[in-house]
């Protein structure tokens, strides 16, 4: 036995934590609420490694059958999560639910940074992409272009377009926004202080980090919100922050005490095993402030890399796309038989009208790279989307583009996929654009009365949430499936990745 603390895989019987074990154990239960074969089949597979992406697949599709089964998965994805996984709290394994009844050691004050800058009348709404400030004509001409390359969602433009024309959406000072993992690469801090928000940021414990994040606020018309282990007024940032696995309660309870209305982000990242754990210590925060507060919004940031039912006008382009390559690359055609079908399989198998009359199509961009925890972690933020949505809760759930963050680009093998992506259709975004895209996004989803976060807008399956103002990059809009043509972008783009 060891003696991690906080939110953490379960031991097996044998003493040790077995993170595929456990995998199985929540994929199975998910999918077992609706079909007990396929459930069976997750179990059984011996090579989860590599084909846990065929079974996440048979989760979508089985969501997307009805609405009733989409939540069912859903409610049963989360109940096995929490389930499974403890909370070590000093000798004791509690149960997730167990320690955030109980609370914990810890009791955290408050530390306020107010902003420098005048507030003023909201600028328009600018986007920073390739070098320039894109604002007035020359943003709407980019999005246009994005539109009409598929990179972008209709739904997407569209948003930003009504965000364009309504910049007094952008005057934040009415707003809280706590951001779980406020110094993450793909975080909206920058761009909310700039709009002169009350930020709530939780992160651990580093002392540079929150000079970081002090500063960027102070620049700002923002106002900013800290956990300290102590009381202070001078050198916040030595006294600032909090452990999302192991203080989980702690932080809770603080958020419960603030001021509001609360917008509850989660944006925390870690690799491999960690992520799954972090992202379940946001979901039992954000949980447990839906029954505390009636004031509660989530907002949540989509992975493309993931498996998605896609509107089916952009499973007939990516269908088109596919017939149009085919004719002008003959050479693929013999690649694609001596690999057993492994490369330049199509991106979308066709159009499926559900049983009730929703036109949808499937495409799979999971990268094995990034592993089935990486997946779990992803899925598990969806699940409580969806479910949450369900209950009455306004939700913003937007896919993010595939963007050039460091823990993306250390992966040298993704690096040069991402730099070759263009190749086959893929936009990769710098950070910075990606944060303001999307952030631009979480603010229409909370102004606008008929945004698909709403939860009093019919939608024709709850999946429909994440198809609502995506921004993929393409992938669900390419001829080819990912994991299809990864290889060969990472040749094409291996230069230009050694050179970053």
């Amino acid at each position: 036995m060891d003696d991690r603390q906080g939110i953490d895989f379960p031991h097996t019987e044998k003493g040790e934590r077995s993170t595929t074990a456990t995998g199985k154990a929540i994929w199975s239960a998910a999918l077992g609420a609706v079909d007990a074969a396929a459930a069976a089949a997750i179990q059984a597979e011996t090579k989860w490694r590599n084909q846990y992406p065929h079974h996440v697949r048979h989760l979508v599709e089985t969501s997307i059958h009805s609405t009733t089964a989409a939540l069912t998965i859903a409610d049963a994805g989360l109940e096995a999560l929490y389930h499974h996984f403890q909370f070590g709290q000093g000798a004791n394994l509690l149960t997730i639910p167990e320690a955030m009844q109980a609370g914990g050691p810890v009791a955290l004050h408050t530390g306020v940074v107010r902003g420098t800058a005048a507030h003023t009348k909201p600028d328009p709404l600018t986007i920073p992409y390739q070098g320039e400030q894109l604002q007035g004509d020359k943003l709407l001409s980019q999005i246009g272009q994005w539109e009409r390359a598929g990179i972008i969602e209709t739904t997407h433009a569209t948003a930003l377009r009504r965000l364009h024309s309504h910049p007094e959406w952008l005057d934040l000072q009415d707003l809280y926004f706590v951001l779980l993992g406020a110094g993450a690469e793909m975080g909206p801090l920058q761009m909310l202080a700039t709009w002169g928000a009350n930020i709530v940021a939780v992160d651990l414990p580093r002392p540079a980090l929150w000079e970081k994040l002090i500063h960027t606020v102070q620049e700002s018309s923002g106002t900013l919100y800290m956990p300290l282990r102590q009381p202070a007024t001078a050198d916040l940032a030595a006294h600032a922050g909090a452990d999302l696995l192991t203080e989980t309660p702690a932080i809770a309870a603080w958020l419960a005490s603030l001021p509001g209305p609360l917008v509850v982000g989660g944006y925390a990242y870690l690799d491999g095993q960690m992520h799954v754990r972090v992202s379940l210590a946001m979901d039992a925060i954000m949980h447990h402030l839906m029954a505390a507060r009636q004031d509660i919004s989530l907002a949540f940031l989509a992975t493309p890399t993931d498996v998605f039912a896609i509107p089916a006008e952009a499973a007939e382009m990516a269908h088109m796309r596919f017939e149009q390559w085919g004719l002008a690359k003959l050479w693929q055609a013999p690649i694609r038989t001596l690999s057993g079908n492994r490369f330049f399989e199509p991106n979308v198998a066709g159009v499926i009208t559900t049983a009730e009359g929703w036109r949808v199509g499937i495409t799979d961009s999971l990268v094995l790279q990034q592993g089935p925890n990486y997946a779990l972690a992803k899925r598990l933020q969806q699940w409580r989307a969806i479910t949450a949505r369900a209950q009455g809760v306004r939700v913003s759930a937007n896919v993010a583009p595939a963007t050039t963050t460091h823990s993306v680009i250390k992966n040298l093998a993704l690096a040069a996929a991402y730099a070759g992506a263009d190749h086959f259709g893929v936009e990769i975004f710098r950070p910075e654009t990606s944060n303001a895209l999307m952030a631009a996004l979480l603010i229409h989803d909370l102004r606008y009365p008929e945004a698909a976060a709403n939860p009093a807008m019919p939608l024709p399956n709850p999946l429909a949430l994440f198809m609502e103002g995506a921004n993929h990059g393409g992938l669900w809009r390419v001829a080819f499936a990912s994991r299809s043509v990864m290889e060969i972008a990472a040749l094409l783009g291996w230069r230009s990745a050694r050179k970053g």
